[in-house]
């Protein structure tokens, strides 16, 4: 940052050749007057607001060197250019196509690539200067860099960007002198530096005019808001002058510029939540209007900022995204995911299109995007076979590109939703693989996530349990979570239990008592579905009409095995139901599964991966397990047709009652 700071002295100083520069450059830029007269310019660079004639003359460079050395140009003051040794490019000829321009620059992937651009172009505007700066920004971040890269600090031809732009921020545009402010927030420049201290000033200045645009407004907001804070005066003045124009004028894309204003200052919305529901209100009336990117980012606004109470116009935007789903980018298509979880949507024409969408592009959709859609089924239960079919396929070839995190993200759902794909050996040949090869990479969370969901499918990590109950990776998973909570003790358990149940040849270390719970039933309930009380009613109705008596069940028994019955019946040697209160002569337990429709998959039959191990670790326990699911209790259109139902399903053979 100190070169920023200093960079005025810097350009006058021996250390850098204004030669270089200009042959860099190739710009010495007199702007046209507007009766045509020809002024001279002074200083470098003097951008204003309309376009810029190139001249330069080799010559002059040889003279200015020469001169340099004998005499230094004081900090501040201008350098004056004789025009007679110039050469002029023809006014008509340079202009600078600016919408080739923008596309242009927009193609270009490195600093280096956008800054030599630039110095091969004859005439420049501000606005243009400024969005160069805001690419090189854009390719830094991309690039993952906190700070400004030492590569692009040392280029000539940024520095002497900033450096005009520094001296001639009074002679800017409103959008060039805040689109040039973003960039150079965007590349982390230090706030107190010359450069940012001259643009902020001058924009303190156009603020106070009045005239600056909702667009230009909203960008400079979000400028204050990285270099101060959300709580300071200047946006507290951006966002009143913004409150101040007519929002029936507002076009889409100025109302999504003041959703990400609001959203990047979210720790003062309380203060204007009014202004944000004219806002909410006017969007509902022109959503019809909105591209997909406009919707994906207000979609993603109102999750940053939590508008619940918008939730008319949520429904209208998730309903109009149906259409976009094959043109949504990928990180479009993330941020409307991301609304539809946060707010509860699911929609049936949305899931049709994303089926499609993903089984045609999955193996070319980014990974993030990927674990995205299998996060979103997975949290709102949807079971979509074309979907997972092709997830998994893409993981069998592709595994590589995704993160530990994100592998995890793309298995936990098969689990949960209780669903083999058709190529199961491969794709978990290739799961074994990738957790071998790369198993000190996983996040314990995550390993733990992923290792627990293989269970819910009869897929036993065998190879990796040991090193799930070690002392070192409990270690490792306390400090993840600060404390090992309830449910992540449940995990375990239910782990440890299937070791025991189902792998008789496991011989490594058990788990801990104080890493064991005694229930699954525990909140937020990931292990076990608490029952249905409208269901349960019904069918003890037809069980006390079918036994005759209330004591021949139990409910909601509590067995040694963390599991919660939901109704227990014992039965003798001969089949007679004994009282639940007997604890002798019992030679057959039957535990009845009262399944609600919250343990099924969305708009399924698919029991859950958390019910179907709990009735296989039930039936191994002894237990003969008899489902009663809500779909073939529904049907029923009596009491008595209840009753021969109920009579069906405990005693198939023979209906004996002591």
């Amino acid at each position: 940052m100190a070169l920023i700071t200093s960079l005025a002295s810097h350009f006058y100083s021996s250390g850098l050749h204004t030669c270089r520069i200009l042959t860099c450059l190739r710009k010495y830029l007199i702007p046209e007057h507007p009766k045509g007269r020809k002024i001279l310019c002074q200083g470098y660079f003097s951008l204003q607001q309309k376009q810029f004639r190139v001249y330069f003359h080799h010559a002059y460079c040889k003279k200015h060197h020469s001169e340099k050395e004998s005499k230094l140009y004081p900090v501040g003051r201008s350098v004056l250019f004789q025009t007679a040794a110039w050469n002029r490019f023809e006014p008509n000829k340079d202009h600078v196509d600016e919408q080739r321009f923008y596309k242009e620059l927009n193609t270009f992937t490195s600093s280096e690539q956008v800054l030599k651009f630039v110095s091969t172009l004859e005439t420049l505007s501000d606005t243009m200067a400024a969005a160069a700066l805001y690419r090189v920004s854009e390719v830094e971040q991309e690039e993952g860099n906190q700070k400004i890269s030492k590569t692009v600090l040392e280029n000539e031809i940024f520095r002497a960007l900033c450096f005009q732009f520094e001296y001639e921020s009074t002679n800017l545009s409103d959008t060039g002198l805040v689109t040039t402010l973003q960039a150079l927030t965007g590349l982390h420049v230090d706030p107190q530096s010359n450069l940012l201290v001259s643009l902020v000033t001058e924009c303190q200045n156009r603020l106070q005019q009045g005239h600056m645009t909702i667009h230009n407004l909203c960008i400079l907001g979000k400028c204050v808001i990285k270099l101060q804070n959300s709580n300071c005066a200047m946006l507290k003045d951006i966002i009143l002058q913004l409150q101040g124009k007519k929002l029936q004028e507002y076009a889409p894309e100025e109302i999504v510029a003041v959703y990400t204003l609001l959203q990047a200052a979210v720790g003062e919305v309380v203060q204007h939540q009014d202004f944000l529901d004219q806002l909410n209100n006017l969007s509902i009336s022109l959503v019809y209007k909105f591209s997909p990117k406009i919707t994906s980012q207000i979609l993603n606004a109102l999750v940053a900022l939590n508008q619940t109470r918008a939730f008319p116009l949520v429904i209208k935007l998730c309903m109009h995204s149906v259409r976009f789903v094959s043109h949504f980018t990928n990180e479009e298509l993330g941020k409307v995911l991301d609304g539809f979880m946060h707010f509860g949507y699911t929609d049936k024409f949305f899931m049709q299109a994303l089926e499609q969408h993903v089984s045609t592009c999955c193996l070319t959709m980014h990974p993030e995007t990927v674990s995205k859609v299998m996060q979103y089924c997975s949290k709102k239960l949807i079971l979509s076979k074309p979907i997972f079919d092709a997830v998994a396929e893409s993981f069998i070839y592709q595994g590589e590109i995704f993160s530990p995190v994100q592998v995890s993200q793309l298995i936990v759902p098969f689990g949960k939703l209780n669903y083999l794909p058709p190529n199961a050996p491969l794709f978990f040949r290739k799961l074994e693989n990738t957790i071998r090869t790369r198993f000190k990479y996983f996040p314990p969370q995550a390993l733990l996530n992923l290792l627990h969901s293989c269970t819910l499918i009869g897929r036993h990590p065998v190879n990796y349990v040991a090193k799930l109950f070690s002392p070192y990776f409990l270690q490792k998973l306390q400090a993840q979570e600060m404390d090992l909570n309830k449910s992540r003790q449940a995990q375990l358990t239910q782990l440890y239990l299937t070791v025991v149940l189902e792998c008789p040849f496991y011989k490594g270390p058990k788990l801990l008592p104080q890493y064991q719970v005694k229930s699954f039933l525990i909140p937020p309930y990931l292990l076990e579905t608490p029952m249905d009380l409208q269901l349960y009613k019904t069918v003890t109705v037809g069980l006390i009409d079918l036994l005759k008596a209330k004591i021949y069940f139990a409910s909601r028994v509590s067995t040694p095995c963390c599991y919660t019955l939901d109704i227990e019946i014992k039965l003798d040697e001969e089949g007679f139901v004994l009282p639940f209160t007997t604890d002798e002569d019992v030679y057959k337990r039957l535990a009845l599964c009262i399944d609600d429709r919250k343990r099924f998959c969305l708009d399924s039959h698919n029991l859950l991966g958390k019910e179907a191990i709990k009735q296989r670790h039930l039936q191994l326990l002894g237990y003969e397990v008899i489902q009663i699911p809500y779909h073939e209790v529904e049907i029923l259109q009596s009491r008595c047709e209840l009753v021969k139902y109920l009579k069906k399903k405990l005693f198939p053979h023979s209906c004996i009652f002591n």
